[in-house]
């Protein structure tokens, strides 16, 4: 039996690039809604060209950021420049129920797809817009990227910071997908608001919102005039059993002993040292903290005596939580990805694999994801379900408003 997708019969208007808000119309097409990502003719959103321009992205033959971040979607090469074009899109957003855009705060009145703009013509639309640090503010109109406004200014890098060490360096996009999760569950609760009001409204989200929301223990702390230094190093931990350390075959493992009380005992006995359960430096949670370092360097050689999957096996046996600091190259074979239904198939031969939204409804599987869109790919059939004739999308072509 063919399972109805829930967003069936959503028509979504994607005019947004890069990553933190195309992904929440991503998953909206997941499920089932019609995405129509518009983008600018001749170049596409910048995220069709991410993979060969930075340095930070693996390299490979498949074009896999966009593969991925598009799956679904249908493109329209769109020049919101001319004044055809915008005309185009005001009548675009007279049938749509949900707008997505990232565009900056200027822009977007430049380009007359403000939120004023849109809620004229559409009073049932849910307008989506997301930023860098927010709609208000005397940051407003600062450009923001995941590495700058959610890492950042968020205070996650500076948190993250060994003492004595400058902060580290994000991969791309590590914000940027969660934030946009934050903006689709937004539009969800607009919609049924739209449901009980008939009236559609303005839902905004920022990486730095989100940042701060992710970073929420020592952000909410922060409030309250509570801090932490920077972290100490390894070897001398705030707590030795929530620490990293190195097993024999050379992999990193994360013990996280949060429930001290009822574990130190049996840890003891795990790792082979059923004595230190009554040593005096370390018999009590105060006395662990202070001794931290004599306790490290009592584990590190216990740890590298043996392999991963060794300790892996003990820490389950014993119900002591420890987790492999796993490496990218495991993903292929890791059998926990795809049956929790974080892998997924593909319909799309060039990539028989991605990655799946965040969660999973029961019995309600998402679309299998098909080759992302050319640029303008459905110029044509979109033109003509908003009621253009072949003749007038022809013309809005010879005037390149549309390619």
């Amino acid at each position: 039996m063919t399972v109805s997708l829930p967003l069936a019969g959503l028509r979504v208007l994607d005019v947004s690039s890069f990553i933190a808000a195309p992904v929440a119309a991503t998953v909206m097409a997941d499920y089932g809604a019609d995405v129509v990502k518009v983008e600018p003719p001749g170049t596409g959103d910048p995220n069709r060209h991410l993979k060969d321009t930075l340095a930070s992205y693996p390299k490979s033959s498949v074009n896999y950021p966009w593969e991925m971040d598009s799956r679904g979607k249908r493109s329209l090469a769109l020049d919101l420049k001319t004044a055809a074009g915008r005309a185009v899109m005001h009548r675009l957003v007279e049938r749509a129920d949900v707008f997505v855009t990232n565009y900056p705060l200027e822009v977007r009145d430049r380009l007359q797809i403000a939120h004023a703009d849109l809620q004229a013509l559409n009073a049932r639309l849910i307008y989506a817009s997301f930023t860098g640090y927010g709609e208000q503010g005397p940051d407003a109109h600062q450009l923001g990227f995941d590495s700058t406004a959610f890492f950042a200014r968020s205070g996650l890098l500076d948190c993250n910071r060994y003492e004595g060490q400058p902060p580290g360096v994000v991969m791309p996009g590590q914000g940027d997908r969660v934030s946009g999760m934050a903006l689709l569950g937004g539009i969800l609760l607009a919609l049924i608001q739209r449901a009980q009001t008939g009236k559609g409204g303005h839902v905004a989200s920022s990486l730095y919102a989100n940042g701060l929301w992710s970073n929420g223990v020592g952000a909410q702390a922060a409030l309250l005039g509570a801090f932490l230094p920077p972290r100490p190093p390894r070897e001398a931990p705030r707590n030795p059993l929530t620490n990293t350390y190195r097993s024999r075959d050379d992999r990193w493992m994360q013990l996280t002993i949060v429930r001290e009380d009822r574990n130190w005992g049996d840890f003891c006995r795990m790792v082979g040292r059923p004595e230190l359960e009554h040593d005096a430096r370390f018999a009590d949670m105060a006395a662990r903290r202070a001794n931290g370092a004599a306790l490290v360097t009592i584990l590190d050689p216990i740890f590298g005596a043996d392999d991963w999957e060794t300790w892996r096996r003990r820490f389950i046996e014993a119900g002591i939580p420890c987790g492999l600091i796993g490496k990218l190259e495991d993903l292929a074979t890791d059998e926990q990805a795809m049956a929790a239904g974080a892998v997924v198939a593909t319909d799309n031969p060039a990539m028989p694999r991605t990655l799946a939204a965040p969660f999973q409804i029961a019995d309600v599987p998402a679309r299998r994801a098909a080759p992302a869109p050319a640029l303008g790919a459905d110029t044509d059939a979109v033109l003509a379900e908003a009621g253009y004739s072949a003749a007038e999308i022809l013309a809005l072509r010879d005037g390149q408003a549309v390619a």
